[in-house]
């Protein structure tokens, strides 16, 4: 999420939690056997039920963030296993940390080798982070004016690797919000977290179902380039907007498979059982930082 100071950023990533489907017995096994070998002070003599939610500082280290010492013990990335895992202003963490999460965000897992052994740690998280358009916050602010230079801009953008931001799925920008908007109480029903974690979880059976024969494969996040093309073909006009995209913001080809992933889930949220142009189109304007034009207005 890219926005100003004060548009919700933080508030939107610790609502996710609410919104996604309950642990499942597996999952809940899993996370809880995660906890019971750390010294985190949870009770982990029953299961553990709430998704894990894991904020870590900026100033954390690598070892902390992925897990490891003397004796390994598991990072932040396995604490958030079945959880998400939000990194609030993303650029101000050190480099090598955030660097770490390329390996496991593909994977799933963290791998750990030490002299006398080797372990390797479950770390299927979500990751949401957060930070501003610019050093000083309001690039592109609609009543705030920036006093960043084009030079400054740029540099405080290519804090995040290019291979970091592919593997994110979804590049939103997150707007200031209205005053209007914010004492509106009809919007609180529309979008309460109830109502949009009752469609979450309509959509993750959709899946369930679409999965059901092949095993470690529970959502559409998990396909594997095979399953793309069995379960989620484009007609031609599909492929064409595609192309265009492609072709236009010179896209890799990890890219290209994680707007189509988000093109079957936008499709499963709407009940439709194809991949429509529209959701295709909706998967691409979701990745903001592909297509931005920060700081080249600027003098």
């Amino acid at each position: 999420m890219v926005g100003p100071p004060g548009a919700g950023k933080t508030m939107l990533a610790k609502s996710v939690v609410s919104i996604l489907p309950p642990l499942n017995k597996a999952e809940a096994l899993e996370t809880t056997l995660i906890y019971s070998v750390t010294n985190k002070g949870i009770n982990t003599t029953k299961l553990l039920h709430e998704r894990p939610f894991r904020q870590p500082h900026h100033t954390i280290s690598d070892i902390a963030m992925i897990g490891g010492g003397s004796y390994p013990q598991p990072g932040e990335i396995s604490l958030a296993h079945n959880g998400v895992l939000f990194l609030d202003e993303l650029p101000e963490f050190n480099r090598n940390v955030i660097e770490v999460l390329r390996q496991p965000m593909e994977e799933g897992l963290v791998h750990i080798s030490r002299a006398k052994m080797s372990l390797c740690f479950p770390a299927n998280f979500m990751l949401v982070a957060s930070m501003n358009p610019c050093p000083c916050g309001f690039y592109n602010h609609p009543t705030k004016d920036c006093v960043c230079t084009a030079t400054a801009i740029h540099k405080y953008l290519h804090k995040i690797s290019g291979p970091l931001l592919d593997r994110i799925d979804l590049h939103v920008e997150v707007a200031p919000v209205a005053y209007s908007a914010l004492i509106d109480n009809n919007n609180g029903a529309i979008f309460s977290s109830s109502s949009v974690a009752e469609k979450v979880l309509h959509a993750r059976n959709v899946q369930g179902q679409r999965f059901v024969d092949e095993p470690y494969t529970f959502s559409n996040a998990q396909m594997s380039r095979s399953q793309l093309n069995r379960h989620c073909l484009i007609n031609k006009e599909v492929g064409m907007l595609l192309q265009n995209a492609m072709e236009k913001f010179q896209l890799s080809v990890r890219a290209h498979d994680r707007i189509i992933k988000v093109a079957r889930t936008i499709a499963d949220l709407a009940a439709s059982e194809t991949i429509q142009a529209d959701h295709i189109s909706e998967a691409i304007q979701y990745r903001c930082l592909d297509r931005s034009s920060w700081g080249k207005l600027k003098d």
